[in-house]
């Protein structure tokens, strides 16, 4: 079961990586582009979700486009979830209190390299 202690530590591993606060929620950015972020349900994405809204934390995460974001909601609904709000938007929700620390790890690092400069991304791939 993944905290909001584990993103911080996993996400702030990550080069030129930090944290920044938006409309009171936390977002882990490099060179300030977000890419996960604390996402509470909204009103709106209760009313979508119905009696399938989730009661835990909610992380938000950056993905390649719409085809991955596809793949993880269809490979495992039960952490990977989406809302109108996200429609056209390459982005994914996930059950934070669902996701081992692997997963995790994949999930944060992706969306990372998806939103890291590509010279930074690049380096970082070398060196792993």
């Amino acid at each position: 079961m993944a905290t909001w202690e584990d993103v911080e530590r996993i996400a702030l591993a990550l080069p030129e990586t930090g944290t920044a606060i938006s409309r009171g929620d936390r977002h882990w950015r490099v060179k300030d582009k977000s890419f996960v972020w604390e996402r509470p349900l909204r009103g709106t994405d209760r009313k979508h979700l119905g009696d399938a809204a989730p009661d835990g934390p909610i992380l938000g995460a950056r993905v390649e486009h719409e085809v991955a974001k596809r793949a993880l909601i269809d490979t495992n609904p039960d952490i990977y979830f989406t809302t109108p709000h996200f429609d056209g938007y390459p982005a994914i929700l996930a059950r934070l209190d669902r996701l081992d620390e692997a997963e995790l790890t994949e999930l944060i690092t992706e969306a990372w390299l998806n939103r890291a400069p590509k010279r930074l991304a690049q380096a970082f791939l070398a060196e792993r």
